[in-house]
C-alpha cells in the first residue's frame, strides 16, 4: 500500500502571521476618513429603517452623503497625485 503525500513543494515561501504589513496599514490609513464617511451615512440610513425619516433625520443622511462624496473625491484627487507616467 502506498501511502498518500503532498509531493510538491509548500506554496506558499513566507508564512502568514496575521498581521497586516506595514503597506497595508498604509493603505487604510489612507482611507480612513472614506471608511468613517461611509460608517456615518450607513448609520444614519439604519436610523431610518424602523421609522418614517424626520426633517432631521433627512439632513443628517444628505451631510453623510456630501461627506462621503466629499472624501471619495480627495482620496482620488490624493491617489491621482501618487500615480507617475501614464497615458491622458
Amino acid at each position: 500500500m502506498k501511502s498518500i503525500a503532498a509531493l510538491q513543494a509548500v506554496v506558499t515561501a513566507n508564512p502568514f502571521d496575521g498581521e497586516p504589513s506595514d503597506t497595508e496599514l498604509d493603505a487604510i490609513e489612507l482611507e480612513l476618513p472614506m471608511i468613517l464617511a461611509e460608517v456615518d451615512l450607513l448609520d444614519a440610513h439604519i436610523m431610518t429603517l424602523d421609522r418614517p425619516a424626520t426633517e432631521l433625520d433627512v439632513r443628517r443622511i444628505r451631510r453623510a452623503r456630501n461627506r462621503v462624496l466629499a472624501e471619495r473625491r480627495n482620496l482620488t484627487n490624493r491617489a491621482g497625485l501618487t500615480q507617475s507616467g501614464g497615458a491622458a
